[in-house]
């Protein structure tokens, strides 16, 4: 997937496209990838990376949804359920089983979840993942040997799936490339085209030569999440606002803290959000949290109170109280919680996706998340092919290999997030096993996943690779931040780049990760 190249494509092209999407996260590369995948000419805009908000920012689980259940969403937890299904036999290098364990502290605890996990099962019928089971104090605490044993009466083991969020962009991003599509990063919306009060088209920037583009379409998707009141504000000025943010946090502490193959999921907080840990990457996720939030921005930061509540709240399930000092990184995501009404809180806004058909024909797709990703895609096409007056084409992403597709591969493995591809880069380093080199001991990432990811995955920028192409920011900013230099020079090499640019992308980069330090923390 080279960004020169489809860029050349673009503009060579003289025509309509079918679909313009606006929006480089989980919604917008879904609906790019089924568009494309039923062979509509289709075009995708990201104004900043691949994934760059909230589609990297998730607590990193493909799930039916426990607590949702809980509030009576069973049509929502169905459709979830039936597509955690999918997306494991779809991108089975990057999404995996995960055994979770809810820990019973009081008489009822056993009784209660046992019966409604059970139910979980139930509903995810010949797509589940195995049959949950009531366990002992002493086999949950065979099993997570560091959860509090005070009052410990027992546990529930349940199954659910994990994944890696930004790996999965990238892979939908070249598979929609595989089928014909065009991805495009760093690509910026200014403004529509019109003819009368219909839109045409769009007006793009090109963030790297400045350039801009008239791209005419039969129809625009705003898939942008968050910033989808952005879009509908630029195409009527009156357009009410629809997306009311909620801000979740997460915390990365070292596996010591959670040794085992299983995860925790804690089914009460304050805030009535459940919490979870879970082992991801060879550490440890904790999370999250649900805050409402005035504005939207595309590097939120964690606050105060948000730390000490995931703090506080693992506190009292783990043996070992994790601290400040121990939060290797933290990092906030915005939801694009949808808002039709007046709710009292983010908690009781609907997390279904919406669809919003404008006078103008835009089609906007907003709310869900990422397990649903690919039925929001579905229904958006599906609509937007109405609103265009497109030929009918039958979906095809229910059995649809995402590009890196692999089956068998060796858990232990550090590529094997990159599945079918990984025989490339072990390739680069057989040819020049310099690259073999790690970019830091702390982490398992090495040179020669710099050189793939320019060449074939459109990192443009230090943080592309670091963030996204890599997750080193988010399993350690510290340590990420010692890498910086040595990624741009690596990057400057490939892309043509002089010593200003490697300067300027390596102080960019730590201004950015300083954000995922807790303060007082140190680098390294």
């Amino acid at each position: 997937m080279d960004r020169r190249e489809i860029l050349n494509g673009v503009e060579q092209y003289g025509g309509y496209w079918d679909f313009i999407v606006v929006g480089g996260g989980a919604t917008g590369l879904g609906v790019g990838l089924d568009a494309a995948s039923r062979g509509y000419k289709t075009i995708l805009l990201e104004q900043h990376d691949f994934s760059k908000g909230t589609s990297s920012r998730s607590t990193k689980l493909v799930h039916g949804g426990v607590r949702y259940l809980r509030q009576g969403n069973v049509s929502l937890v169905i459709e979830a359920l039936h597509e955690r299904g999918l997306l494991i036999h779809n991108a089975p290098h990057l999404v995996s089983h995960q055994p979770f364990i809810v820990p019973g502290y009081e008489w009822w605890d056993g009784p209660f979840y046992g019966a409604g996990l059970k139910v979980y099962d139930l509903l995810a019928g010949k797509l589940g993942l195995g049959p949950s089971r009531r366990l002992s104090k002493k086999e949950t605490l065979a099993r997570i040997p560091t959860l509090e044993p005070v009052g410990l009466r027992g546990g529930v083991v349940y199954f659910d799936a994990q994944f890696d969020d930004s790996r999965l962009a990238l892979n939908l991003a070249q598979t929609m490339a595989d089928l014909g599509g065009s991805p495009l990063n760093y690509f910026q919306v200014t403004d529509f085209i019109k003819t009368g009060d219909l839109i045409q088209g769009v007006i793009a920037r090109d963030g790297e030569s400045g350039k801009h583009y008239e791209i005419n379409a039969r129809v625009v998707v705003n898939a942008t999440g968050v910033f989808a009141d952005t879009l509908l504000q630029m195409d009527n000025p009156e357009a009410k606002r629809i997306i009311s943010p909620s801000q979740g946090v997460h915390l990365i502490l070292d596996r010591e803290f959670l040794p085992g193959a299983d995860a925790i999921m804690a089914p009460r907080t304050r805030d009535g959000r459940v919490l979870f840990a879970v082992p991801w990457h060879d550490k440890v996720i904790v999370g999250t949290t649900d805050t409402p939030v005035d504005e939207v921005c595309l590097e939120p930061r964690a606050l105060d109170h948000e730390i000490e509540f995931i703090l506080k709240h693992a506190a009292a399930y783990m043996t070992k109280d994790p601290g400040r000092a121990d939060v290797k990184s933290v990092f906030a995501g915005l939801r694009p919680l949808v808002n039709m009404g007046e709710p009292k809180s983010t908690a009781a806004i609907s997390r279904d996706h919406c669809l919003v058909v404008s006078e103008s024909g835009l089609v906007t797709i907003t709310g869900g998340k990422w397990t649903t990703y690919r039925k929001m895609a579905e229904d958006t096409v599906n609509q937007a092919m109405v609103v265009a007056g497109l030929g009918e084409r039958q979906c095809v992403t229910r059995d649809l290999r995402i590009h890196g597709w692999r089956k068998n591969y060796d858990p232990l493995d550090p590529l094997r997030y990159y599945g079918a591809d990984a025989v490339f880069i072990a390739r680069l380093v057989n040819e020049d096993p310099w690259l073999g080199e790690k970019l830091h001991q702390k982490l398992p990432y090495r040179k020669a996943e710099v050189i793939w990811a320019v060449r074939q995955e459109m990192a443009r920028t230090v943080e592309d690779f670091l963030a996204r192409r890599s997750r080193s920011l988010f399993l350690d900013a510290g340590a990420s931040m010692d890498m910086a230099p040595e990624v741009a020079r690596l990057m400057a090499s490939e892309l043509k780049r002089d010593s200003d640019w490697q300067e300027a992308q390596a102080d960019e980069y730590e201004r950015v990760a300083e954000g995922y330090l807790l303060r007082g923390a140190l680098p390294g």
